[in-house]
């Protein structure tokens, strides 16, 4: 893959998350007792909302709508007074698709996980076999040269890298 093509399966790739979480985002219920109006206007029942808050900045909220989505997440303090939370999230898409995620947020970031997150290809690719039987033949040439035993026209020029 070149340089290109990768950056470009990079920003794809940006792009879904952010597009995935802009869709759980507009999701978000705005409160309204027992019930949750959405965006749509739609009135949606809470069926569960269970929060714990204690003194020490641990939390956990569990939430459930009729609608099908489901949310979960605890949390702590972590480093320098930053939140460590880990959770999912779950709603089945328009097309029918259940979609599920769980994720963690600490100081490395939001992690997500999903079988629908688009996947990066492996790094670059497999190394050829020829690729890797020269490798191993350049370090036993320098392991005999360190050892004196390889003299003469295998080793490089000495105006090799001169200027």
């Amino acid at each position: 893959m070149c340089r290109h093509q990768f950056y470009r399966s990079k920003e794809t790739m940006k792009f879904v998350v952010l597009a995935l979480l802009a869709a759980v985002a507009t999701a978000v219920p705005v409160y309204d007792g027992a019930q949750a109006r959405f965006d749509s206007g739609e009135a949606v029942a809470i069926l569960r909302d269970d929060r714990v808050i204690e003194d020490d900045g641990r939390y956990n909220f569990d939430m459930e709508a009729a609608n099908g989505i489901v949310m979960s997440e605890s949390g702590s303090p972590g480093l320098e007074g930053a939140i460590v939370s880990a959770g999912s999230y779950s709603y089945t898409a328009p097309d029918g698709t259940p979609v599920v995620v769980k994720y963690v947020a600490d100081e490395n970031g939001f992690q997500p996980q999903s079988d629908l997150l688009p996947v990066a290809p492996e790094f670059p690719h497999p190394i050829p076999q020829f690729v890797l039987d020269q490798i191993a033949f350049a370090a036993e040439e320098d392991a005999a040269r360190a050892r004196g035993e390889l003299r003469g026209a295998s080793q490089p020029s000495s105006r090799y890298g001169a200027p």
